[in-house]
């Protein structure tokens, strides 16, 4: 029961305007995870960049189970399993950013497309978080069920071999 496991993996590349840009974003997205991708949509207007309120500016895509864990070895080891204390939170996630997108495999420099960098973010959780999200009888977790950042650090050397820089 104490056992953490991976909830979700979220990645998401943010263009910051739409068009032609904000589609190769979404077909590279799609390429790297063999997942469809979804549009995010900016949340205030901001005139200065043009960018008008709801107006698509970005791509994500959620992988879960089998899916999750290989992106993840495939994503630390882009990063060099390293990673910063700062990147893990008080509630047992982890986000880092990966710089450009050919540093995939299989993902060649296309000078149409440009680079494209992406932002990666894991949700742990351990069995029986259900309680707490559920509709019906739901209930608190308790506190020592809960994720601290130092679990999650360590689970994440144990499994991924990843260093953790200060």
């Amino acid at each position: 029961m104490r056992a953490i496991e991976v909830d979700k993996v979220t990645v998401h590349i943010g263009v910051g305007e739409s068009g032609e840009r904000l589609v190769n974003a979404e077909n590279i997205l799609e390429a790297i995870t063999d997942q469809k991708c979804v549009r995010t949509l900016s949340k205030s207007r901001i005139p200065a960049f043009g960018i008008k309120m709801g107006e698509p500016i970005g791509c994500k895509v959620t992988l879960r189970k089998d899916k999750a864990y290989k992106f993840i070895d495939t994503a630390l080891a882009i990063i060099d399993r390293k990673l910063y204390a700062s990147q893990f939170d008080e509630t047992g996630n982890v986000s880092f950013g990966i710089e450009e997108h050919t540093d995939f495999p299989d993902m060649a420099y296309d000078p149409n497309i440009g680079i494209f960098g992406m932002d990666v973010s894991l949700s742990l959780k351990r069995p029986g978080y259900r309680v707490s999200r559920r509709r019906i009888q739901q209930n608190k977790t308790s506190h020592k069920h809960r994720l601290v950042a130092e679990d999650v650090r360590s689970w994440m050397q144990d499994r991924y071999r990843i260093e953790v820089m200060e």
